[in-house]
């Protein structure tokens, strides 16, 4: 039950899950917000990631759901107020700020006002609980990871790293070029949810002193 026409690619995975993949990332938030509409017959969990989601059922996968995800049209966002974003106050004091701006050909400051004028969404969640991969950065800003990663990366520390911009919710390794720090929890196990930056989730960034 694997194909290869129509708009995207949809794969069985295991008895009771489909990974569809999609050939443009800026189609994921798209295809999930379509199943969050119109969720399939069983749906109860869907995983998005950069080029895939994962629609997970309560019953086995039939043609039937291969094909109707192979074909289902992105959701085109209605009109009306947009939900309030998540907003991540952020000491802008990292010690690549310096090299994102020689990258960028901005300033310091240029490099933080795009940052804090930027309205970013969270595509997906990945590499630890609580880390959300945000989009909608200026293309300028797009800059590459660091060639040396670093053994250890503070908690709260707000990074670049090509189209995306994230926040370490916990000390770990990483090579993520790092513009600031927030003081922001970014998981708790005894929140609910516990991830502060779901799929989805509107973000934006404010410069405290």
């Amino acid at each position: 039950m694997t194909g290869s026409e129509g708009l995207r690619r949809a794969t069985v995975y295991g008895d009771r899950a489909v990974l569809v993949e999609v050939a443009d990332p800026a189609d994921v938030p798209g295809l999930r917000a379509a199943l969050l509409a119109a969720p399939l017959s069983g749906q109860v969990d869907l995983v998005p990631a950069a080029r895939t989601v994962l629609v997970v059922l309560d019953r086995p996968v039939t043609d039937r759901d291969v094909a109707v995800l192979r074909r289902l049209a992105p959701a085109v966002p209605h009109g009306g107020p947009a939900p309030d974003p998540v907003v991540l106050p952020v000491v802008f004091d990292g010690p690549d700020l310096a090299e994102v701006a020689r990258r960028t050909g901005r300033t310091e400051e240029g490099v933080v006002a795009a940052l804090t004028g930027a309205a970013l969404t969270v595509a997906f969640g990945g590499f630890a609980p609580g880390f959300g991969y945000l989009t909608g950065l200026p293309a300028d800003l797009h800059v590459p990871r660091r060639a040396t990663p670093r053994t250890r990366v503070p908690a709260g520390s707000v990074a670049l790293a090509g189209p995306y911009a994230g926040v370490y919710p916990r000390a770990s390794p990483g090579g993520w070029q790092l513009v600031g720090r927030t003081d922001a929890v970014l998981f708790d196990v005894d929140r609910d949810p516990p991830a502060l930056l779901a799929p989805g989730t509107a973000v934006r960034f404010r410069e405290v002193g």
